[in-house]
C-alpha cells in the first residue's frame, strides 16, 4: 500500500525551502494573482521565484501542487486558462482546480495533466467525486473539514479517487468554496478575488486602554485588552460586541485542527495523503507542523498498533497554533 502523503503550504519561497527540509512528500503553491484562493498581499510567487523553488524541490526528490482554486467570472476565464497553461508548462506534479470549466480546459488542454479537485469544489459525497473523474479524470479530492472518518470510509469505499484531508491548521466552518461572509461585509468573494477579508480593508486601531480593536470595513470584529492577541481577523472568527458592550465569539471560537490522535483511523479509512493548512504562515509554523506530521506519520507505519501522539508533538502544535483551543472538528461527530 502506497504511504500516506505529507502536503505542506508554501505561500514564499522561505516557507517552501522549510517544508521540504522538515519532510514534505510535496508543498501546495499559487500563482501571485487572483486565481489562487491565498491571494494575500505578498504571498505566493512570482516566475523567478517560482523558478528557484522548483529547482529546490526537484534537487530533494519531492514534489510541487499548482492551486488554480478560485472560480473566474464572465470577463476573465482567460487569466484562470493562462494559469493552467503555466502549470503545465512548468510540470507541476498536480493541478489543483475548483471550477467546472477550468477543469474542462485542463482536461481537453493537457490531457496527461495530474488533476486535482480542490476542497473549494465542495465535493463531499462519492457521487459527485466520481463525477469529476468521469469526466474530468481528476486524480484525487481534497476534501472539505465536514465529513466524519467514518463518511470518509464509506465514501472512499465507493471511489478510485484519492482522498486527501486537512490535517492540522485554521478550521473552516463552512463548506469551502461556499462562504460569503468575506464578499457581504467587503464586496469582495473569496471565491472571486482569492482573499478572505483582504487586508486592504482590515483597521488596527489602538485604544485609550491600551489594548486594540480591529476592524473589517468598518465591521468591529474584535476589542483587545493590553493583554491580549488575536488571530488574522476574518469574519468567522469575529468577536463582536454584545448590547451590554462584551465581546464575544458569536459563528467559531478560534480553535486550530489537530488530527494527530486520529492518524492511524484516518489512514484505516483510506486516505491518501494529509494537508497542512497555511500558505499565508510563516516559515517557522511551515516547519513546526510539517516536521510534527512527518514524525507522526512515520510512527504510525513503524508501529501502528503501537501509535500514540507524543509530548514533543503536542507541545509544538500548542506552541505554534494560533488558536485557543485545539479540535478534531468533525472528523469524529459533527
Amino acid at each position: 500500500m502506497k504511504k500516506v502523503e505529507v502536503i505542506s503550504p508554501a505561500g514564499n519561497i522561505a516557507s517552501l525551502k522549510a517544508a521540504v527540509d522538515s519532510g514534505a512528500d510535496a508543498v501546495y503553491l499559487g500563482f501571485n494573482d487572483d486565481t489562487n484562493a491565498r491571494n494575500f498581499e505578498g504571498l505566493n510567487f512570482t516566475p523567478k521565484e517560482l523558478e528557484e523553488g522548483i529547482k529546490y524541490v526537484r534537487a530533494k526528490g519531492k514534489k510541487f501542487f499548482v492551486a488554480i482554486n478560485t472560480f473566474p467570472q464572465a470577463d476573465s476565464c482567460h487569466r484562470w486558462y493562462a494559469a493552467v497553461d503555466r502549470a503545465a508548462g512548468l510540470k507541476a506534479d498536480a493541478i489543483i482546480i475548483a471550477n467546472l470549466g477550468v477543469l474542462r480546459y485542463a482536461r481537453e488542454k493537457y490531457p496527461a495533466a495530474p488533476l486535482h479537485l480542490s476542497t473549494q469544489a465542495s465535493a463531499s459525497n462519492y457521487e459527485s467525486i466520481n463525477f469529476y473523474a468521469r469526466y474530468f479524470g481528476i486524480r484525487r479530492v481534497v476534501l472539505p473539514r465536514v465529513l466524519t472518518v467514518g463518511e470518509i470510509k464509506e465514501l472512499k469505499s465507493h471511489t478510485d479517487v484519492e482522498i486527501e484531508v486537512f490535517a492540522l491548521g485554521g478550521l473552516c466552518i463552512n463548506i469551502e468554496g461556499r462562504c460569503y461572509l468575506s464578499s457581504f461585509v467587503t464586496g469582495a468573494s473569496t471565491n472571486t478575488t482569492g482573499a478572505c477579508s483582504p487586508s486592504r480593508f482590515v483597521r488596527f486601531v489602538n485604544n485609550p486602554d491600551g489594548g486594540l480593536s480591529i476592524t473589517l470595513n468598518s465591521v468591529l470584529l474584535n476589542r483587545l485588552s493590553a493583554a491580549e492577541s488575536s488571530p488574522y481577523p476574518t469574519c468567522c472568527k469575529g468577536r463582536y460586541e454584545k448590547p451590554d458592550k462584551t465581546m464575544s465569539y458569536v459563528l467559531e471560537d478560534p480553535e486550530s485542527l489537530n488530527i494527530l490522535p486520529i492518524v492511524p483511523d484516518l489512514i484505516e479509512a483510506g486516505v491518501s495523503a494529509f494537508k497542512i493548512e497555511g500558505r499565508q504562515r510563516t516559515k517557522s509554523y511551515v516547519a513546526a507542523m510539517t516536521g510534527v506530521l512527518r514524525a507522526a506519520v512515520d510512527s504510525c507505519y513503524a508501529s501502528p498498533k503501537a501509535y500514540a501522539v507524543k509530548p514533543e508533538w503536542a507541545a509544538k502544535t500548542v506552541a505554534t497554533f494560533e488558536g485557543a483551543r485545539e479540535t478534531l472538528g468533525s472528523y469524529l461527530a459533527k
